[in-house]
């Protein structure tokens, strides 16, 4: 019976969607994290009677013909690239972007990673570095005997050493067209494709690109009440596709039974 194949897509379907909200929620405080949604589509449909058939030899035509459609497929999960709340933590070397950019990161293989998570630490040379040591680019050395260290909202790294005020480099941030098409590769952090575009590198505050924020941090963009808003709608599509394949399975035994 057609129906029962039809509703396996249906609960397939509220499997993924549950999975996804359940990862949007298991990150509800990692930071620069950005949600995900998942995106359906209806399947092909078989048409049993064509519309626009005609029904006779004067012309007339079946206005809506008769389709009947085989379920549902997931088409993408989408991420929100939706500024999260900036969260104060008092650390001078924690900065969030306030707008559009992210901070550029330098992988051991040498790929560029991009991220929203701007954790960064020290390392045991100065260099600026994400909490996994990956350097953050352009490569931006602190001494170690420099104080008040600052990092103003165009990305300028500064501080005093003995007595004397330096700056210490400039932190850039890459844009792109399409930042939603962006690889995500866990350890909050992107990879370039095709679909995201090239990147388009500025200083904080230039050409559009958002400035930053030193001591605080970007938070989630998860909702607490939309995720459980959708994991219940979710929930009750799943028992609804459920009571589908119950239903025809009835259907299927009343029919057997017949004499």
């Amino acid at each position: 019976m057609r129906a029962l194949h039809i509703a396996a897509t249906g609960m397939k379907a509220q499997e993924l969607n549950v999975e996804v909200i359940s990862n949007n929620l298991a990150n509800m405080r990692t930071t620069g994290y950005k949600r995900q949604r998942a995106e359906f589509q209806d399947l092909l449909y078989q048409n049993l009677r064509r519309a626009g058939t005609d029904t006779s030899d004067a012309g007339t035509q079946v206005p809506t013909g008769v389709q009947l459609g085989s379920g549902v497929r997931t088409a993408a999960t989408s991420r929100i690239m939706s500024q999260g709340t900036p969260e104060l933590t008092e650390k001078e070397t924690d900065v969030a972007i306030k707008g559009e950019g992210f901070f550029q990161i330098d992988l051991p293989d040498g790929t560029t990673a991009y991220t929203r998570d701007g954790s960064f630490e020290r390392d045991s040379t100065g260099q600026l570095v994400t909490v996994d040591g990956y350097a953050v680019q352009p490569g931006i050395t602190i001494p170690d005997n420099a104080l008040d260290i600052t990092i103003n909202s165009e990305g300028s790294v500064q501080g005093t050493v003995n007595g004397a005020n330096q700056t210490f480099g400039q932190i850039q941030l890459a844009r792109f067209t399409n930042k939603g098409g962006l690889q995500a590769i866990g350890d909050n952090l992107f990879l370039e494709t095709e679909a995201s575009g090239a990147p388009i590198v500025n200083d904080p505050g230039d050409n559009s690109t958002g400035t930053l924020l030193q001591n605080y941090l970007e938070a989630a963009n998860v909702e607490a009440v939309t995720e459980i808003s959708d994991l219940i709608s979710a929930q009750r599509a799943y028992e609804m596709n459920s009571k589908v394949i119950q239903a025809a399975d009835e259907m299927m035994q009343t029919s057997s039974q017949l004499r």
